[in-house]
This record gives C-alpha cells, sequence and structure tokens, in this order.
C-alpha cells in the first residue's frame, strides 16, 4: 500500500497538521517545533519528523492552512465593494491568526526560500486581484486612478496591515475611506 493513501498516514498527517495550526494561532510561530506538534497531536516525534523533517516546513504548512481573506469577486460600483473588502481584510487582520500568519510571513521570507514563495503567492493574489477591479473600474469610468493599478493596490492594502501588523490596532473606517480616496479619483 502507498503511505500516502494509508489512512494511518493520513489521520497522523492531519492531526500533525491541526496541532502546527492551534500552535501558530495560540503562541505563535516559535512554538510549532517537532517536540511541541507531536504532544498536542498525541503522536510520536518521529510520526512528525517523517512527515515534515524541517521544522520550517511544517510551520510553512500549518500557515498554509489558515484562510486568508483574498479581494475577490468584485462588484459595482467598485467603490462599495472596495469598502465593505477593504473593512473585511481589516477584521480578518484583527485575528490573531491572521496576523500571525501576515507577521510570520513577511519576517521570516527574507531568510527563507519556501516562507518566501508563500509571501510572493499571496501577495501576488492579493495585488493582481485588486489591480484587475481597479482596472477595470477605470475602464468602466467609474474611478480614474491617480498612478497604476499595482501602485494603488499597495497603497490600498499597505495602511490596513501596517496598521495591524506593526500598531497591533484595527484599521477603522476612517483609515479605510482615507485609503479609498486616495487611490484614485471616483466619479460618481
Amino acid at each position: 500500500m502507498n503511505t500516502e493513501t494509508d489512512p494511518r498516514f493520513q489521520r497522523s498527517q492531519q492531526a500533525i497538521l491541526t496541532a502546527a495550526r492551534e500552535l501558530l494561532l495560540e503562541k505563535g510561530p516559535v512554538a510549532v517545533t517537532h517536540v511541541q506538534v507531536a504532544e498536542r497531536a498525541g503522536v510520536g516525534r518521529a510520526t512528525v519528523y517523517r512527515h515534515w523533517p524541517r521544522t520550517d516546513q511544517l510551520l510553512a504548512e500549518a500557515m498554509a492552512t489558515v484562510r486568508m481573506p483574498l479581494l475577490d469577486n468584485p462588484t459595482v460600483p467598485t467603490r462599495q465593494w472596495l469598502t465593505r473588502e477593504l473593512t473585511a481584510l481589516a477584521r480578518q487582520l484583527d485575528l490573531d491568526d491572521v496576523r500571525a500568519v501576515a507577521v510570520t510571513l513577511a519576517g521570516t521570507a527574507p531568510w527563507d526560500e519556501q516562507m518566501n514563495a508563500r509571501r510572493a503567492q499571496f501577495a501576488k493574489i492579493l495585488a493582481d486581484r485588486l489591480a484587475d477591479a481597479l482596472d477595470a473600474a477605470q475602464t468602466r469610468g467609474e474611478l480614474r486612478l491617480s498612478l497604476p493599478s499595482r501602485d494603488a493596490a499597495a497603497l490600498a492594502i499597505g495602511p490596513i496591515y501596517y496598521r495591524s501588523t506593526i500598531e497591533h490596532a484595527s484599521a477603522d473606517a476612517a483609515l479605510i475611506e482615507a485609503v479609498i480616496t486616495v487611490v484614485g479619483t471616483w466619479v460618481d
């Protein structure tokens, strides 16, 4: 029987991932060690090593299980959609688990290729989706961008990310409205 299709293999893998995610959310990335994950999952340390030989691999996999908001399915009028989406992003970043993943990705990426790849993938998804929505709004005549759409996307997300991860505070409605106003000129 193929190890990866063995139900015991799959159960232990799932238990390990669940334990790693719980530790990440409760105590941060430093708690995601083979020893602590094995103890939490109720498996032997060797089992954890068999699935993930390196701690950073385990951490990256655990982080991938935390759902992150994605600026998807834009609606018209775009300004209202953007307000809702940025507010949802801000509320997600208020959650400790999402904030922990965001900080871990940014902080570990410069030294870890796997983390950097996850960071780049997440950033690309957010930037592409938001830039596409802004370009479409500009094409429809709803918006005149004051800078390229990719830069506008960074400008829209950046202050919310900063407020959450650096200041550990919530991005309120006033900040979100200011961000939306700065992105470009909205045509009513």
